[in-house]
């Protein structure tokens, strides 16, 4: 059962919040004069790519990047538990400083789930909070970085999330899965044991970076056959580029439970 803006909570059901479904340009890119970054439907302003997802315990977000801030101003968001990233592009890392808030409102020091390789960027991009606790600016952010690992499930208070894991062209890439909802997004290839764990899940959010290939991402087809092999009852694309189209003539040409995802859809499903 799904219900779309339901703003009422029980024990079963989980929301999910598209805070930005663009590339890691965003979409409008700067300078660009093309008909999707002139459009004036809100569908075609995109943010770069993260979600949130609220139960009636549980608040967490996938990934954070350089519009964190604005995307929690937005959804007036006032705790969160944790924060998961899929890989460590500055797209998806890039406004981690702005848990500082967050440290502030809850005192403690935000757990952030994510691979070795991208807690190692973490500490370099941010290298001014992992200082001796004597030399620590008041103000700075202060992260628990907690490791992801294949075929571990990341538990969060009621919450059990399986990481699956991605290539993302060299890199490895997480999406993650709730029940029977799973967030995929930043990859080129996906081995059938990962699609494997992807099996029974009804409510997909995938990537669909534009028409073409390309040597990073998967396009909309690739995308739209992902979907169908799995079966599920309702997807929807983000990480999307502004050389996709427009959202109002893509969506046309969609099957009829496939759409573009934008920025503040909110979607609120029985999980299992």
């Amino acid at each position: 059962m799904i219900f779309l803006s339901l703003h009422r909570f029980y024990t079963s059901m989980m929301k999910i919040t598209i805070l930005g479904c663009g590339t890691s340009q965003g979409v409008p890119v700067i300078g660009c004069d093309c008909e999707v970054c002139r459009s004036h439907d809100p569908r075609d302003k995109r943010l770069r790519t993260s979600i949130l997802v609220q139960t009636e315990h549980t608040t967490i977000c996938v990934d954070a990047g350089p519009d964190f801030r604005q995307q929690m101003l937005r959804e007036n968001v006032r705790h969160l538990d944790a924060i998961l990233i899929t890989h460590h592009h500055k797209d998806h890392i890039g406004g981690l400083d702005d848990v500082r808030s967050f440290n502030f409102l809850q005192n403690i020091s935000m757990p952030i789930y994510a691979s070795p390789d991208t807690q190692e960027e973490i500490k370099r991009e941010y290298s001014y909070a992992f200082v001796d606790k004597s030399e620590l600016y008041p103000g700075a952010p202060t992260y628990n970085l907690i490791d992801i690992k294949d075929n571990k499930p990341i538990i969060i208070n009621e919450l059990t999330i399986e990481p699956i894991p991605l290539v993302h062209l060299k890199m490895l890439c997480y999406a993650f899965r709730i029940g029977n909802f799973a967030y995929v997004t930043d990859f080129n290839y996906i081995s059938e044991e990962s699609l494997k764990k992807l099996e029974g899940v009804e409510y997909l959010i995938i990537e669909a970076l534009r028409h073409e290939k390309h040597y990073s991402h998967i396009s909309l087809p690739e995308a739209i056959e992902i979907a169908q092999r799995l079966n599920v009852k309702k997807a929807w694309f983000t990480h999307v580029s502004h050389s996709m189209g427009k959202a109002e003539d893509v969506n046309k040409t969609l099957p009829s439970n496939m759409m573009l995802a934008f920025d503040g859809l909110s979607i609120t499903i029985e999980n299992d």
